[in-house]
């Protein structure tokens, strides 16, 4: 995608060899043209997938989890961080953060994933993959099948993507990343 490596390129800011920060277009202020250009494009990516739900983590998976879920005319439901007190019965995973370095409850309700479920799991960034094994889990107790990951921004020198990638897991980055040494983004062809 042009559009998010230009903006990576001319808005991101990298922050030291492991942080490249993108809150002027992606996961603070948010761009809306394009979040609906990674919704369609992952569409594309996905197109022969008969998905029924697109799953993400709060907060920053929510926009891009909604576009994807628009393209695809399906519902997208968000792990949250910390259980209400109006939820019932849920799966329950902890995850690890990388980037703010803490642990996460992160919760679904059991209404909203079922074993009918055909899930597309989106984020905003893959560095170890711990977000997505998270997710992975919950679709899984949940007896339902994950069709893929769509991840807007891969640290591809982090190694989360080629984990995910052995055990079998359809990943499509829209943008990786393989090192930010040097205050230099390189981006993988």
């Amino acid at each position: 995608m042009e559009l998010l490596k230009s903006l990576i390129v001319s808005q991101g800011e990298v922050k030291n060899s492991a942080l490249l920060k993108v809150d002027s277009f992606l996961n603070h202020q948010i761009d809306p043209v394009l979040m609906y250009e990674i919704g369609q494009e992952l569409k594309r990516r996905f197109a022969g997938e008969k998905i029924t739900k697109v799953l993400t983590i709060e907060a920053s998976g929510i926009a891009i989890g909604i576009m994807a879920a628009y393209a695809f005319n399906v519902p997208m439901v968000f792990a949250k961080k910390k259980k209400p007190s109006t939820m019932d019965d849920s799966y329950n995973v902890t995850v690890h953060s990388f980037t703010k370095d803490t642990d996460y409850n992160i919760t679904v309700s059991k209404e909203f994933i079922n074993n009918r479920d055909k899930v597309l799991i989106v984020d905003d960034f893959l560095a170890m993959g711990n977000a997505v094994i998270g997710l992975k889990e919950i679709v899984e107790s949940a007896g339902a099948e994950v069709v893929g990951v769509g991840i807007v921004v891969e640290k591809g020198f982090q190694k989360g993507g080629d984990m995910l990638r052995e055990q079998g897991m359809k990943i499509e980055s829209l943008a990786i990343i393989d090192s930010l040494e040097g205050n230099n983004i390189v981006f993988r062809d």
